[in-house]
């Protein structure tokens, strides 16, 4: 018997299956969509910069009492092809300069608005000069505002006094209610002693009195007024005790 002829073995590589592209679409578009939207402050602006669409075509001031806000405008220098997408930064530089700036921050308001938030210094005394009042804030700094144009209430001192601007500028952020009542301040007995007239009440306090003391002071009055007495002084001299002097 003839014996069978041997088996042969196919050692070639299976061919391969073709490559579905398919699959690959749907995770590459989405993987370049994130670095796109990654990437996207740094393309968007300059892109939307060039669209007629976002150029400012208002420009509203926010926090303005006693800055003219004309006068803000004319610091912009904002001229007809800027656009809410151009960088902020020398807009914000030339708002800052004004004397009555203390802060600001520039906003959009899409499509062609521009919003100016500003913080001012503000007036915490009036003190007497050659030409009139002058309005001084808290860093013992005269501020520019025009007496005949805006409505300013605050204290008179009698000069510049550094230590009483600060404790009037913490009356006025601490106590509202009570830097209203401030009529007058001013120093005696050598400038180691303060007079403060809160409406038409002299109160008579060490010079390094503090905010807590001439609230102190308030509810003193406030308890009297709560028995019918009226006092005609309080004093608030001496440590742990307020003298009340009646009518």
């Amino acid at each position: 018997m003839t014996p069978p002829p041997p088996a042969l073995t196919d050692t070639r590589p299976a061919p391969k299956a073709p490559v579905d592209w398919r699959r690959w679409i749907g995770p590459g578009a989405i993987a370049m969509g994130v670095v796109l939207l990654l990437l996207s402050p740094l393309w968007a602006p300059l892109l939307l910069r060039r669209m007629a669409f976002f150029r400012v075509r208002h420009v509203e001031v926010v926090g303005a009492r006693y800055v003219d806000p004309q006068d803000v405008l004319a610091r912009l220098r904002v001229d007809t092809m800027a656009s809410v997408w151009d960088p902020t930064g020398a807009w914000r530089s030339r708002v800052a300069a004004h004397p009555l700036v203390r802060e600001v921050e520039l906003d959009r308001r899409l499509p062609g608005t521009l919003v100016v938030r500003l913080v001012e210094h503000v007036p915490v005394a009036l003190v007497p000069s050659a030409s009139g009042f002058r309005v001084f804030d808290e860093r013992g700094v005269p501020l520019p505002i025009d007496l005949t144009a805006a409505d300013v209430n605050a204290p008179i001192l009698a000069r510049p006094d550094s230590a009483l601007l600060r404790l009037l500028g913490m009356a006025r952020r601490g106590d509202p209610d009570l830097y209203g009542r401030l009529s007058e301040v001013r120093r005696q007995g050598g400038g180691r002693e303060l007079l403060v007239v809160l409406d038409s009440l002299p109160v008579r306090a060490l010079a390094d009195v503090t905010l807590q003391r001439l609230q102190d002071a308030e509810i003193v009055e406030q308890d009297l007024a709560r028995r019918r007495l009226r006092p005609a002084e309080l004093d608030l001299r001496f440590r742990d005790q307020i003298i009340a002097r009646l009518q």
